[in-house]
């Protein structure tokens, strides 16, 4: 066995555990991640690319934003279709100048580990058999098989940043969380075409066929999703049908078109809400999607991740500068009001723009009452708009 150790133990090297990492690194505080996938998997996987005002702000007080502002996307506002209608909602001018702008996951991930490597700080990657032991006492310990051999990080607190699916909040005591799940009857299919994108802002289209998104992930790439069936196949969408089917529902009557391009990725994701509660026990503190899922209405899972170890962040600092476990000891109860409101709003549009199967004439009718008063009212407006372009990190 080959025993290291650190300050921070850090489990999962996405987002959330390479910005916890960089933050802790200017913070003077030493780390190290384990991840379970290779470089190559954590930078190329495509996942989210909405950055809310907040979290661009993170990424250039934390010195990571200059490619960010190179080549992101910025957006004032998005659009919502219904009815055959276009309604723009003005993020901006809603906000006092705040905006959302496009950069996928991926690219994120990229700045933070070049930044972690260019530092000199340490990750494991392509970790087997990760564990984690003594969080309950004072001595916690990663263990994990690596390069042949067993190693073992002694660390005075473990960061479980590794995903809804992996080992940090599996391994806390049962009884220990309390777990709030809902699980939607729908998923999204996704793809990503090789095509300019048909708009300059996202669509958010409520179809009686289902919901159907634009977005995109750079100047020729469109990223594009079409509600679905919960048990639908990949081979059940064809590339000729999931064209037809967003035609569909983005039909409007006043001549604009989708454009259509070469498919290079295509995945079905499902749709949950899911919180544990607390977001932390003995030294071990659950940040990101190890603590909880939102459905990708609301664009809002990296944005939350990025909060989480912000605070975490923050809490960890003030302990390594005057011993004090003041901001340790109220880091879940902080995440956790934030956690809360935006698993609100991503209930809310998930709500407002999909087709449950349990739906009747009036919840149809309902639905689109709704979408007429949020796009005529100021103020529902507003509501919209200050929570998608993000709502405080502190």
């Amino acid at each position: 066995m080959n025993p290291m150790r650190t300050q921070v133990g850090i489990v999962g090297g996405g987002p959330a555990g390479m910005m916890l990492a960089h933050l802790l690194h200017r913070a003077g505080i030493e780390s190290i991640v384990v991840e379970a996938r290779s470089r190559e998997y954590v930078q190329e996987r495509v996942r989210a690319g909405v950055l809310e005002q907040g979290t661009c702000d993170l990424m250039r007080e934390a010195g990571v934003g200059a490619r960010l502002a190179r080549e992101g996307i910025t957006h004032h506002g998005l659009e919502l279709r219904f009815g055959g209608d276009r309604h723009r909602i003005d993020l901006s001018g809603l906000t006092g100048g705040k905006t959302i702008t496009i950069y996928p996951q991926r690219e994120v991930v990229k700045d933070l580990i070049d930044a972690r490597i260019a530092a000199g700080g340490a990750i494991f990657f392509e970790a087997d058999e990760v564990g984690i032991r003594g969080f309950d006492g004072n001595a916690p310990a990663i263990r994990f098989r690596g390069g042949g051999s067993v190693q073992e990080i002694s660390c005075d607190f473990i960061a479980g940043c590794d995903g809804f699916h992996g080992v940090c909040r599996p391994s806390l005591p049962a009884g220990a969380l309390t777990i709030f799940e809902r699980v939607y009857p729908f998923a999204w299919l996704g793809i990503l075409a090789e095509v300019a994108p048909s708009s300059d802002e996202l669509i958010y289209c409520r179809h009686d066929r289902g919901f159907a998104l634009h977005s995109m992930r750079s100047p020729t790439l469109t990223r594009l999703y079409l509600q679905c069936g919960p048990d639908d196949e990949i081979g059940a969408w064809p590339d000729q049908r999931v064209w037809a089917e967003l035609h569909t529902r983005f039909a409007v009557g006043d001549g604009w078109k989708l454009n259509e391009g070469r498919i290079v990725q295509k995945g079905i994701t499902p749709m949950r809400s899911f919180v544990a509660e607390p977001m932390s026990y003995g030294r071990v503190f659950l940040a990101g999607d190890a603590a909880h899922i939102v459905p990708p209405t609301g664009a809002k899972g990296l944005n939350l991740a990025l909060a989480d170890v912000r605070v975490l962040a923050a809490a960890l600092a003030k302990y390594y500068a005057d011993g004090s476990r003041e901001l340790l000891d109220s880091y879940s109860r902080s995440c956790l009001r934030r956690v809360w409101k935006v698993q609100r709003f991503s209930w809310w549009m998930t709500s407002l723009l999909h087709r449950f199967p349990e739906d009747n004439p009036f919840d149809r009718r309902r639905q689109v009452a709704e979408l007429d008063y949020v796009t005529n009212s100021w103020a529902a407006a507003q509501s919209l708009a200050e929570n998608y372009v993000g709502l405080p990190m502190d």
